[in-house]
């Protein structure tokens, strides 16, 4: 086994706010996260176009393996739509969904519902059976055909209920995982990171967590703590990537009581948290983002009765919550690039997307003014 790399915080990196014990989306109560990865530099049988196979899935159950059906109030918000999250409608209208959350490639959006679905159908047994119930699951995508076979279709619904059944509390594995395996940030490899911060309101103490799959910006515009380091990190970019061609997805959840037009207001922060690295939210991105509360457990309205009571915190109060947003969300596209590592291109021109240097950041963080 390799040491893992320093995440961000490790590297001395100003990173405002207070975590939870794993600084991860698992620090909220419930919430399990599993990973599986295609990768032909281990399994050379998966490259049968000869192009390199460098995918995977990542799975997120809001509410863990509860053998009931039941929501998780959520809010839903894009900042450029050029990308893909099913089920957001329902959320937009509804301000709930229920079963798992899944990230994949873009072209492997149809496998991951399939599996998505039948995960639901199997885990909710009879009450889904006789209650003619129907399954809207939140399947995101990002691109990763520069470093991954894309069009070789390789995921398939066997990959994502691996990922699905290996879900769990605890560290979630970032960079070269899951859905990440084959995503680029700012021209270097990204992949999947997370984080989260501790909230302290109307007396109470909550958790806050975010999950990105970052595959957006440009070199250029790189920014860590407020310096640009893009301008400094000049080497070994991507050929040919003149203008912004990725994606990012960003998951929020908390444990904290918000109603879903606050849950709707939190998504939308993870704007500012992608903008503090530098991303505008360029014209080929898909830049998506969901939010969801675990508090309020209900049944499904179908199997409940005519009246609902919500407890949602007052809007007063959503200022440090916002604030713990953007702070995770942040730091959790920081984690996923320490934590990457270097992928060949996937087809020509030959290269190599490299890894953030760890070294060279501190070093230019150090002398950036």
């Amino acid at each position: 086994m390799t040491t893992p790399k320093p995440r961000a915080r490790d590297l001395g990196i100003d990173m405002p706010g207070k975590p939870g014990p794993l600084n991860a989306v698992t620090d909220v109560p419930g919430v399990e996260v599993g990973t599986v990865e295609l990768l032909s530099s281990r399994d050379p049988a998966l490259m049968t176009r000869g192009i390199q196979v460098q995918t995977g899935v990542t799975a997120i159950l809001p509410r863990g393996r509860d053998s009931e059906p039941k929501p998780v109030w959520a809010g839903q918000f894009s900042l450029n739509g050029n990308g893909e999250m099913t089920g957001t409608h329902w959320v937009r209208d509804g301000g709930w969904f229920c079963g798992p959350i899944v990230i994949t490639n873009t072209h492997s959006v149809g496998p991951a519902h399939a599996a998505a679905v039948r995960w639901m159908v199997e885990t909710y047994g009879d009450v889904w059976e006789n209650n003619h119930l129907w399954a809207m699951p939140v399947v995101a995508e990002t691109y990763d055909g520069v470093l991954n076979d894309i069009n070789g279709l390789h995921v398939t619904e066997a990959h994502v209920r691996k990922a699905l059944d290996a879900a769990k509390r605890g560290a979630v594995p970032e960079g070269n995982t899951g859905g990440g395996a084959g995503m680029i940030c700012y021209e270097f490899k990204g992949g999947t990171g997370t984080a989260s911060r501790r909230i302290d309101a109307g007396g109470g103490s909550f958790t806050l967590g975010a999950l990105v799959q970052a595959n957006h910006g440009m070199r250029p515009w790189f920014r860590v703590a407020g310096k640009a380091i893009g301008r400094r990190m000049t080497e070994d970019r991507i050929p040919g990537m003149s203008a912004e061609r990725g994606s990012i997805i960003v998951i929020l959840a908390t444990d904290l009581p918000l109603a879903p037009g606050q849950l709707e207001r939190l998504a939308r922060r993870a704007s500012i948290g992608i903008g503090r690295a530098g991303s505008p939210g360029g014209n080929n991105s898909g830049d998506i983002f969901l939010a969801f509360s675990t508090a309020n457990e209900m049944k499904l309205p179908q199997l409940s009765g005519p009246w609902r009571q919500m407890t949602m915190i007052n809007d007063e109060l959503l200022d440090p919550v916002y604030l713990a947003a953007v702070e995770a969300v942040d730091e959790a596209v920081l984690n996923a690039l320490c934590a990457a590592e270097d992928v060949p291109l996937a087809r020509p021109p030959k290269g190599v997307c490299k890894a953030i240097d760890l070294d060279q950041l501190k070093q230019v963080l150090a002398t950036e003014g």
